[in-house]
């Protein structure tokens, strides 16, 4: 049975210092390094009502 993709790779180069502090911000946080920088990205957006999947206005109707 075929698994079902739940998301996108992608390469990232950050430089050493940055590196360095999403590491121990992870270590910290009892995350890893990938799943950190899922939170502050998501994070973001968040805090920028920037969300991957709004919720449908009240007033917003597909079949128009």
């Amino acid at each position: 049975m075929a698994k079902k993709e739940t998301g996108k790779s992608f390469l990232l180069r950050l430089d050493a210092t940055t590196m360095e502090k999403v590491e121990a911000w992870a270590a910290q946080e009892f995350r890893s390094v990938n799943g950190q920088i899922q939170w502050i990205i998501a994070d973001s957006l968040r805090r920028h009502n920037r969300n991957t999947h709004p919720k449908p206005s009240a007033d917003h109707n597909e079949s128009e």
